[in-house]
């Protein structure tokens, strides 16, 4: 079973990454703040405007370590990636699948079931631990819409409309997301999902995190040897990974969701951490973005059941788990890909 390692977060704009021997060296003003071992570092996430030199690159595409780079606002930008790994075998079977609207559109259906399962799971969390504070019978209607939906999407037959579904049941589902916001409510007041740009501080909170969880999606994916970038949900667009957005719709409640509303209701981030640009859209300061990364990896160190294996894990090796399941259904050693369901 893969091991979690350290993941070094770049949160300053201005500072610069170098090689130096086996080193990670962070540079600030040509001089070093902070030297770091390679052997130690699974991957590195930048949301700095500087960059990394061509020999970091290299090193960390020899060694595996992942290096991607996002604007500090937290839209991705590129990822530096090395020789392909894992069996041509399985990648030219994956592309065949994605072609195969009979093959690809049961794996596409598990991806959503298990979304919608988990988005009416943190919505029946909030039903039994917050009753008393939050609107049971709109909740509880809600809940009952998702449960329809979860019927359905078995039965379908194309992708069209799997994403017919999967609109209303994300409709519906962020229709109630205020009721889960229990304090701030005037700072972290949530009417609609809005991306590019995020218009309100909720909105900036999550796209951050499912930018967090993107990155977390692709490296699991190359570790076992599938493209992140043929999907059987998402279609292909140059430069998205249409399969580590595929793999992501289960884990987006449970892993950027549920850990938004923490950081919210725990009084964790306040609104002044966050700040509105003339275009409307909205960014998060360093030190917000900061305290977000913190509990981000502490999340990941928590450890639950997988629900599949009925093994002990941490949380942060579930994307890891499902990339595996994945690519074992590909190879046929499985009979379908198991979603994950939160319990």
């Amino acid at each position: 079973m893969k091991q979690l390692s350290n993941v070094l977060y770049i949160t300053s704009p201005e500072v610069y990454l170098a090689l130096d021997g086996e080193n990670i060296v962070v540079k600030r003003d040509e001089h070093t703040s902070t030297r770091l071992p390679l052997h130690n570092i699974e991957n590195v996430v930048c949301f700095n405007w500087q960059g990394a030199s061509p020999a970091l690159m290299a090193a960390c595409a020899e060694r595996g370590i992942g290096l991607a780079f996002l604007t500090p606002n937290g839209f991705f930008q590129g990822r530096v990636q090395g020789r392909v790994r894992g069996n041509v075998l399985l990648r030219r079977h994956q592309y065949r699948v994605s072609e195969n609207q009979a093959h690809s559109i049961p794996i596409a259906a598990s991806f959503l079931i298990g979304k919608v399962y988990n988005c009416r799971k943190v919505i029946e969390r909030a039903l039994r631990d917050h009753g008393m504070l939050i609107d049971k019978e709109k909740l509880s209607k809600t809940s009952a819409v998702l449960r329809d939906v979860l019927g359905k999407l078995p039965a379908c037959r194309s992708t069209a409309e799997l994403m017919a579904f999967e609109g209303s049941a994300a409709k519906a589902y962020f229709g109630v997301f205020d009721q889960l916001i229990l304090h701030q409510k005037e700072d972290f007041h949530f009417e609609e999902r809005s991306r590019r740009p995020p218009l309100d501080n909720m909105n900036a909170l999550l796209s951050f995190l499912y930018a967090l969880l993107t990155n977390e999606a692709v490296s699991a994916l190359e570790a076992v040897g599938l493209d992140p970038y043929i999907g059987f949900l998402h279609a292909d667009r140059p430069g998205r990974p249409a399969l580590a957005l595929d793999l992501m719709e289960e884990l987006r409640p449970v892993f950027a969701d549920r850990l938004a509303l923490s950081l919210v209701n725990r009084r964790q981030v306040n609104g002044k951490g966050f700040t509105r640009k003339e275009s409307g859209g909205v960014l998060m300061d360093d030190d917000t973005r900061k305290v977000v990364l913190s509990a981000w990896q502490e999340r990941k160190k928590e450890e639950i059941t997988h629900p599949f294996l009925n093994e002990r894990i941490p949380f942060g090796l579930v994307p890891h788990v499902q990339a595996l399941l994945l690519a074992r259904h590909l190879r046929g050693d499985l009979d379908a890909y198991p979603p994950f369901f939160w319990s």
